[in-house]
């Protein structure tokens, strides 16, 4: 028998839970009732379907959390998204027509909800049981520790799939009304708070609201966990428990990122330095598997740096633990570069974090005098010049493989040891491999032919462009040279005057390309074929152009020559006005984008068949200053005819917005004549030029038309009329933006994967 107290108290306890449960059954319908779609749309109850459709495109447009800076932008956006869910699926429409509720067990079976719904709320590989679950809850009631995660597709594209080739990312895809979920949480939350600690991306997309993003990803059911890498997805399908994901994102890594390092193989791992160029790193540790923080460690910093694992307890490792005078007890990291018998640093710590290993790491990325390899690697190495406060400068050994060239090689490396600065950068150069970077700053090709020079440049902007200055007399490494290199370097401290010499660079071969042997002789061809015409044709060439009259256009061409070539083509000097600009057809397309070489660029103009000979005129003139880079390639793509390949490629790009006040005569078809896209294949990211407002540039009513708009285009005739005019202005400033797109300072939009042009 309870006692009268406890009796009354557990009443009262009865009748608060009563009453809670009420107030929140009372607030959820009150919810349901003032949540109306059509309201929220802006749309009345017998909008038809492409009236709901333009009705959220435009909401979403001007609500969407990435452009809209509103504090409420995002709540607004949810309901948005939440309304078109409804009623664009025409059996929750009518569901929301005869109960007013958006509920979607009423009104047809649970097997038939099942197979509409676009996703379903079970999992077939999550195991754990569920039915103590059984009150409802809606997304106000969720986790808040979710909300820093939560992932839009915009954020998705352009973000998270580049950083997915710097480190893995664990995915939840989960939604309202999802029971499983909450089952999940508190393991989820435990993981994500450890692996995020290790580097581990983490994610979370609400299928509810961004299905696009969820179908994207390939996400049918809630609650999904799914794990990204280099762009690749791959779904986990296991008991959510911490083991099994941890082991999950450990299984994402590539194999090969550690080495096994022993007595036996170490020489050879460290002496690899050369044939890899990168310094190699060693973790000393008595753990007998490699900690997944060095794996991730090691994937991070994969270009940079290659990674060995000492297992300090294993018998074979006594002699290098010796070598280098390692404690047994407490975990050990070295980095090693040109000496292989002494790390150049080192960092001992137990329970080492990843601020201490990233920050050690960053420091020790290359080589003291690494070896240009690459455009990439040159641009880190040597940064374009930012401010006068931020000059940094590259003294470059230019020399040969083999033994020939050892010595000089060897004293210009200890000369970088004695004098490393923050401003100085040391690399070296082979000109067999890269023979065009040499001929441009060697002036005096005989007197260094077969020898070492050293050069001292600093970068101006990132098309290539140089001042330098090169020593007399070549390398030789001997002491009179050291003291020549170290007088101009002191001299340079207190006046960059004395790089005096100014040129552009063209870009470096990638020597570690799979393809570069086929690309380096194509080089070395193009070269000797441009050393020769200029040789032949120097004494020629200018009386020529001076004295004969211009060549007369082909009134009449052949049948058989298409006009889609609209500019004529000039490899070696582009005369004014042309331009070489190919059609972009299904024939052309896998060889100008999709297989293009990396570090080459296809600059395309959108254009219909009324706008194409303004707009091509206009697209010559801007861009002609910038035909002189052999990495651009010039293209133009007809609206009129790939119109849904171009509307799917500027889905990747959230600001893409219309021209106001430019429709055609179908709502959604814009008017994107005058856009143009730098399409790079081989990164699969573009960027883009949306063209200004005719009235802000356009001409003075009545204004002449200017004679450099006339540029000649092969079968068709220029136009002076004001639509032509107009049609022309959309391509204003377009050459300013091809300066930034040489500099690398455009937004870039990434895309999984190029579309077929048909």
């Amino acid at each position: 028998m309870l006692p009268a107290g406890e009796k009354m108290e557990m009443k009262r306890l009865s009748v608060s839970l009563v009453v809670v449960l009420f107030l929140v059954l009372v607030l959820q319908i009150l919810s349901a009732v003032d949540f109306d779609p059509y309201r929220i749309l802006g749309i009345s109850r017998t909008a038809s379907q492409a009236d709901i459709k333009k009705a959220y495109k435009k909401l979403a447009r001007e609500w969407h959390p990435d452009k809209n800076k509103d504090p409420g932008a995002e709540d607004k956006f949810i309901q948005i998204s939440k309304a078109y869910e409804i009623l664009s699926n025409e059996e929750k429409r009518l569901n929301f027509d005869r109960y007013g509720d958006v509920g979607e067990n009423q009104g047809y079976p649970h097997q038939q909800q099942s197979q509409n719904r676009p996703f379903h709320h079970f999992h077939e590989s999550f195991y754990f049981d569920e039915s103590f679950f059984h009150f409802p809850f809606n997304s106000d009631r969720r986790d808040s520790s979710d909300e820093k995660y939560l992932l839009h597709f915009s954020h998705y594209i352009n973000e998270i799939l580049p950083d997915s080739f710097r480190k893995p990312y664990l995915i939840k895809i989960t939604s309202d009304w999802c029971f499983s979920c909450i089952h999940i949480e508190p393991v989820w939350k435990e993981v994500v708070q450890e692996l995020e600690g290790l580097g581990v991306g983490i994610g979370v997309v609400h299928a509810g609201y961004e299905r696009r993003l969820a179908h994207h990803l390939g996400a049918h059911s809630t609650p999904s966990i799914l794990g990204l890498i280099n762009g690749k997805i791959t779904f986990f399908h296991n008991a959510v428990v911490r083991e099994n994901l941890r082991q999950f994102v450990e299984s994402l890594l590539p194999g090969n990122l550690v080495e096994k390092i022993t007595d036996k193989n170490y020489v050879r791992f460290l002496s690899n330095w050369k044939k890899e160029n990168k310094p190699h790193v060693l973790l000393f540790d008595h753990m007998p598997l490699v900690p997944l923080l060095y794996k991730l460690t090691a994937f991070a910093y994969r270009d940079y740096l290659s990674f060995g694992y000492v297992y300090v307890g294993l018998r074979g490792t006594e002699e290098l633990s010796s070598q280098y005078n390692i404690n047994v007890y407490t975990p050990t990291m070295m980095v090693f570069k040109e000496h292989v018998d002494k790390p150049a640093d080192v960092i001992q710590a137990r329970g080492m974090k990843k601020q201490l290993i990233d920050d050690f790491l960053s420091q020790n990325k290359f080589l003291m005098a690494s070896r240009l390899t690459s455009q990439k690697l040159f641009q880190e190495l040597c940064p374009a010049k930012k401010s006068h406060r931020q000059r940094k400068y590259c003294v470059v050994l230019i020399t040969g493989e083999g033994d020939k060239y050892t010595v000089s090689y060897e004293a210009f490396l200890a000369f970088a040891l004695a004098n490393t600065k923050d401003t100085l950068r040391f690399v070296h150069i082979y000109s067999n491999y890269q023979p065009q970077f040499g001929h441009t700053l060697l002036t005096d090709d005989e007197r260094f032919h077969g020898k070492s020079a050293v050069v001292i440049l600093e970068r101006r902007n990132n098309a290539g462009r140089v001042v330098y200055k090169a020593l007399d007399e070549p390398w030789s490494g001997s002491e009179e040279d050291n003291f020549i290199l170290l007088d101009l370097l002191d001299q340079l401290r207190t006046d960059p005057g004395i790089l005096s010499s100014d040129t552009i660079l063209p870009d470096l071969n990638d020597e570690l390309a799979p393809v570069f042997f086929l690309r380096w002789i194509y080089s070395a061809i193009d070269y000797i074929s441009d050393s020769w015409d200029s040789l032949f044709h120097s004494n020629c060439d200018s009386s020529d152009e001076r004295d004969s009259p211009p060549a007369k256009k082909d009134e009449n061409p052949p049948k058989g020559e298409k006009n889609d070539t609209s500019f004529t083509k000039d490899n070696r000097i582009p005369k004014k006005g042309f331009v070489e600009v190919t059609e972009l057809t299904d024939i052309t397309y896998t060889s100008n984008l999709v297989r293009l070489r990396p570090g080459h660029m296809n600059v395309v103009l959108i254009l219909s068949n009324p706008t194409k000979t303004p707009l091509l005129q206009k697209f010559a003139l801007e861009v002609y200053t910038f035909t002189g880079s052999n990495c651009l390639h010039f293209s133009f793509l007809n609206l009129d005819k790939h119109r849904e390949w171009l509307e799917y490629v500027l889905e990747f790009a959230q600001d893409a917005g219309p021209i106001p006040n430019q429709y055609d005569k179908h709502f959604l078809e814009r008017d994107y004549t005058g856009y143009v896209l730098a399409l790079n294949g081989h990164k699969k990211y573009f960027c883009l030029f949306k063209p200004r407002k005719s009235e802000e540039d356009g001409d003075a009513p009545g204004m002449p038309c200017d004679e450099s708009d006339l540029g000649e285009v092969r079968g068709k005739s220029s136009s002076c009329s004001p639509g032509a005019r107009s049609v022309k202005n959309k391509l204003n400033k377009l050459s300013l933006w091809m300066e930034r797109l040489l500099e690398g300072s455009l937004q870039r939009f990434y895309i999984p994967l190029w579309p077929a042009l048909d």
